[in-house]
C-alpha cells in the first residue's frame, strides 16, 4: 500500500504547511502523478514568474472557480485581493461590476480587458504616468518605437554591461516588444505604444529581477567547494524559535528541495541507553526528533532538485 500513497505538501512557507494524502489503485499511476507534480512544483520559471504572469494566473483561477450557475462569485475576488476590502469594492464599481460579497459576475462580463481595468483601479501607478510623460508622451497618448528604444537603452539597461556581449536593443527588437505588449493592434502596427502597453511592458518578464535565461546553470561548477557561495541552513530542524520551538523532520526535506547544500544536525544521545539518538537544540525546551528519520529524509530528498554535494554539519 505504501507504494500507492502520494502526499502533496503545500503552504505559504516552509513552516505553515498542509498535507494532502492520496492513494492510487496502481503503483505505476501513483509514481506517474508524483513525477509530474514534482516537475510542476520545482519548475524554476514558475517560481520566478513575472508580476504579469502571476496576475494572469489569478485571472485563470477566477474564471475556473465558478458557482453552480456558471458565474464568478464576487467573494472569490475579495479572497484573492484580501488586503483592502473597500478598495476592491470601489474597483469593481468603477468597472460597472457587482460589488456585494454575495453577488456574482457573468463570465462574459469579466474579460481580460475588464480584469486589467480592475487591476489598474485597485493598484493605480501614478509614477508610471510621470515616466511615460517624461520619456516623450507629453502632448500625445503614445510613445514611438524610437522613444521606447531610447528609454530601454538609456534608462533600463545597466550601463556596466559589456556592449559586445550585451548589445543595446535595436528599433526592430523594440518593435517586437511593442507587438507583444501593446493591446491596440493599430497602434502597434504604427510602431506606437500606449500607456497601457508601456505599463504591461514594465511588468513583463523582460523586467524581472532575475532574467529568465539566468535561471539555467551558466557558471563553471568544476572548482572546489570553497570557490562558491552555498545556500546554508542553521538549526535546520526548527520550525520556530530556538528556545521553545517545535522540531520537525519535514524541515530537512523542505530546505533540501529549496536548494540548501549545507544543513545542520544537532545530535544528542537518547534518554536511555536503549534509545536511538535524537536531534534537538540542547538545554532548551525545543522538541526532539529521531536522528534515524532525519537521515532517511536527507537520503530521500538530497538530490531531487540539485546534483551538487551536501555538507552535513554535525554537532555532537
Amino acid at each position: 500500500m505504501e507504494n500507492r500513497m502520494l502526499t502533496v505538501v503545500s503552504g505559504m512557507d516552509m513552516v505553515n504547511i498542509t498535507y494532502l494524502n492520496f492513494m492510487a489503485f496502481q503503483e505505476e499511476i501513483a509514481k506517474e502523478w508524483a513525477e509530474e507534480l514534482f516537475k510542476l512544483a520545482s519548475n524554476l520559471l514558475a517560481q520566478n514568474m513575472s508580476r504579469a504572469a502571476c496576475l494572469e494566473k489569478g485571472y485563470a483561477r477566477l474564471k475556473l472557480q465558478l458557482n453552480p450557475e456558471g458565474r464568478i462569485p464576487v467573494k472569490n475576488i475579495f479572497r484573492m485581493f484580501s488586503a483592502d476590502r473597500k478598495r476592491v469594492e470601489t474597483a469593481l464599481e468603477n468597472c460597472n461590476l457587482p460589488s456585494g460579497r454575495n453577488d456574482s459576475i457573468p463570465q462574459e462580463d469579466f474579460t481580460s480587458e475588464v480584469y486589467n481595468m480592475f487591476l489598474n483601479n485597485i493598484c493605480p501607478r501614478p509614477e508610471l504616468d510621470h515616466i511615460f510623460s517624461e520619456v516623450g508622451a507629453k502632448s500625445r497618448p503614445y510613445l514611438t518605437v524610437e522613444q521606447m528604444t531610447e528609454f530601454i537603452n538609456s534608462k533600463q539597461r545597466d550601463p556596466r554591461l559589456n556592449e559586445i556581449l550585451y548589445p543595446p536593443l535595436k528599433p526592430e527588437q523594440v518593435q517586437l516588444l511593442v507587438d507583444k505588449y501593446e493591446p491596440n493592434a493599430l497602434l502597434a502596427q504604427k510602431g506606437q505604444i500606449s500607456m497601457e502597453g508601456f505599463a504591461r511592458y514594465l511588468n513583463g518578464e523582460e523586467n524581472s529581477i532575475i532574467p529568465p535565461e539566468k535561471l539555467d546553470q551558466s557558471e563553471d561548477m568544476t572548482f572546489p567547494l570553497s570557490h562558491y557561495f552555498i545556500n546554508s541552513s542553521h538549526n535546520t530542524y526548527l520550525t520556530a524559535g530556538q528556545l521553545a520551538g517545535n522540531s520537525s523532520v519535514e524541515m530537512y526535506k523542505q530546505v533540501l528541495l529549496s536548494g540548501c547544500r549545507c544543513i545542520e544536525l544537532d545530535c544528542w544521545k537518547g534518554r536511555t541507553t536503549d534509545e536511538e539518538p535524537v536531534i534537538t537544540h540542547g538545554f532548551t525546551m525545543t522538541t526532539e526528533i529521531s536522528f534515524k528519520e532525519v537521515i532517511e529524509a536527507i537520503a530521500e530528498c538530497a538530490f531531487k532538485t540539485s546534483p551538487f554535494p551536501i555538507i552535513l554539519s554535525f554537532e555532537i
